[in-house]
């Protein structure tokens, strides 16, 4: 895994969860930015991936917490492939109204829909949106984040 800024709003979440006791570790995907080869629209730019060696370091954790960005489409599809690798359980945060609906129609597991044919093994147990890449989040988002941690460790 590559060795880049934290920025904002990742960096003050992760802040707020260790301020709530609760211990967390970040990791920056080396190809983090732009979407999947195989998302319906393709891929001018950056190709969005996830290397073995980064699926394996997610999941010795009890939880997952990714932020995926502010385009619906990106959001929907960088999942799909983030949760064919990453096992345990997910928490979406991203900054466009998003729900497991979206999700589960193109074959994402979801606490609350599951889909008819899923295409991932991992599952989405919750989402936070709302969160905008590059700005600072207030404290009721950093709030609902800890709270949604909180709810799906116990």
């Amino acid at each position: 895994p590559g060795r880049r800024h934290i920025t904002k709003p990742v960096c003050e979440i992760t802040y707020g969860i260790r301020e709530a006791g609760i211990q967390t570790s970040v990791l920056v995907l080396d190809a983090g930015s732009g979407i999947p080869h195989d998302a319906p629209h393709g891929s001018l730019g950056s190709t969005f991936g996830l290397k073995s060696e980064e699926a394996k370091q997610v999941n010795r954790h009890k939880l997952c917490l990714i932020h995926f960005g502010n385009v619906r489409s990106h959001v929907i599809y960088k999942a799909r492939l983030f949760l064919r690798y990453v096992k345990i359980p997910t928490i979406i945060i991203c900054q466009t109204p998003i729900d497991m609906e979206d999700f589960a129609k193109i074959g994402i597991k979801t606490k609350d829909v599951m889909p008819v044919e899923p295409t991932t093994e991992g599952m989405i147990v919750d989402i936070v949106s709302g969160v905008v890449r590059g700005e600072s989040s207030p404290q009721s988002k950093i709030d609902e984040v800890i709270k949604k941690i909180k709810d799906n460790l116990n």
